[in-house]
């Protein structure tokens, strides 16, 4: 039996009943080294793939994606409760990734010219095997915003997935598979934390990229700086939302109740600290709770659901100290707060306001749906108070002044900054973050080129 683990698998479990799904037995050592094997062998004959047959197969993962969609989101909903909706919208964003990417690939990958003149170019070249740790919050996107990039390059993508979706990382093996994609060139390990140190110094394994808290992140970094190999880290997240007295405040309110609440509020990039500033703050706060309040809770295969079970028991557990320790110093209480009862891993829409500095729910990450209501002075102090964070992932301005929030925006401590718009991942720019939520970045040209060797070429002439 395995000491980390003493079923010795990862367990698939359905929130919303807690019933388990399937069990999944880790590999062992030997199972290790030979997909590691494999997967290196695979790397090797994809690396010399021409561009047009990788963008062709991101075209056919593309139509088998749409071709199954609703069978892949109800395995994600049954995984981590995500609601129906929600989780056809994910497929359908991987899909639309696939080809964007298939579109736009080619020339991200084409030699770049230099100030030298042609007699000097950049040339993109893959670097091997890349390890992708990843979370079940998006247990299909998250994959797909990592591998899809990597595969583009010529490299290899070796996944291990958060145990709790190894359905969702079996059946996307098959979705790829189906789609064309050679055996070994996306692989997936389902292995343990000690396990996971030596597939991170093995020498087939050329860099790594992690999706998740803090503490994983900053493990794996040491791991592979160690081992002397690049890592990207998309880490946690405590993001602002600010709202400026001039603010369409009807449309702020219901974009902060989205943003806040999607997913069941298990969102890295989610609106978690809510500045208000002080003119609006009370009348911000009543239409906000009016939004949050029309957000229907309940079975996540119900279509009218918005909000679902939490993924695991133990962080509605975690969540539920947060709130109680955050109202003990000082948060007042305006919704929600407590467990939802009956079967299932439920916690009910929660709204926190006074919160202020120093408070638990607004130093720590909030991984749930709980909203946390601060106010600011003026949009000065509004800024002061989004860059009192450990984290800088993403945040989001809400004026009718533009010119002003592209100002305010170069103040702001993050990776990304959405004006009068929600904070969202999308193939057509990069992200990632700063600060303790990490370094490097997904998506877009940037995502391609995290991982490619680029080569300068310059040849001198007599």
């Amino acid at each position: 039996m395995n000491a980390e683990n003493p079923s010795n698998a990862a367990i698939s479990l359905n929130p919303a009943n807690g019933e388990i799904l399937a069990e999944y037995p880790f590999d062992t050592d030997e199972a290790v080294e030979s997909m590691l094997e494999t997967a290196s062998r695979a790397f090797r004959a994809w690396s010399r793939s021409r561009v047009e047959e990788r963008t062709a197969f991101l075209r056919r993962l593309a139509i088998v994606l749409r071709g199954d969609a609703d069978r892949i989101a109800r395995l994600a909903t049954a995984e981590m409760g995500k609601p129906i909706a929600q989780s056809r919208s994910e497929i359908e964003k991987c899909a639309s990734a696939c080809e964007w990417y298939a579109e736009h690939g080619p020339a991200f990958l084409a030699d770049a010219a230099t100030p030298v003149g042609k007699d000097a170019y950049v040339s993109y070249l893959p670097i091997g095997p890349v390890l992708g740790v990843l979370p079940w919050n998006f247990p299909f996107w998250q994959i797909l915003r990592g591998a899809i990039p990597v595969l583009l390059g010529g490299n290899g993508y070796v996944l291990k997935h958060a145990p709790n979706v190894m359905g969702c990382a079996y059946l996307m093996r098959a979705a790829m598979a189906e789609a064309g994609l050679p055996e070994g060139v996306f692989s997936i390990l389902n292995i343990t934390p000690r396990q996971v140190s030596g597939v991170i110094a093995d020498r087939r394994v050329a860099a790594v990229t992690v999706t998740g808290s803090v503490r994983a992140g900053a493990a794996i970094a040491a791991q592979a700086g160690a081992a002397i190999k690049k890592s990207v880290l998309e880490l946690g997240g405590s993001d602002p939302f600010i709202v400026l007295a001039d603010a369409d405040l009807d449309r702020a309110a219901e974009a902060a109740a989205i943003s806040r609440f999607q997913n069941t509020g298990q969102v890295c990039i989610a609106a978690k600290r809510i500045i208000v500033e002080a003119p609006v703050a009370e009348e911000f706060s009543r239409r906000f709770v009016a939004a949050v309040e029309r957000l229907r809770l309940g079975n996540p295969l119900d279509e009218a659901t918005y909000l679902g079970p939490m993924a695991r028991y133990d962080l509605r557990d975690e969540l539920d100290r947060q709130v109680r320790q955050g109202i003990g110093e000082g948060a007042r209480l305006l919704l929600g707060g407590e467990r939802e009862g009956g079967a299932g891993n439920y916690y009910k829409a929660t709204v926190l306001a006074d919160v202020r500095p120093g408070m638990t729910v607004f130093e720590q990450e909030i991984f749930g749906p709980v909203a946390c209501l601060v106010r600011a002075d003026d949009a000065d102090d509004a800024i002061v108070l989004a860059n009192r964070s450990d984290f800088g992932l993403a945040g989001a301005l809400w004026t009718r002044r533009v010119g002003q929030a592209r100002e305010m925006a170069r103040r702001l401590e993050t990776g990304g900054v959405f004006i009068n718009g929600i904070a969202a991942s999308d193939p057509r720019v990069p992200m990632g973050g700063t600060k303790h939520s990490g370094y490097g970045r997904e998506l877009s040209s940037w995502g391609v080129h995290e991982f490619m060797n680029a080569q300068t070429v310059w040849v001198h002439k007599k």
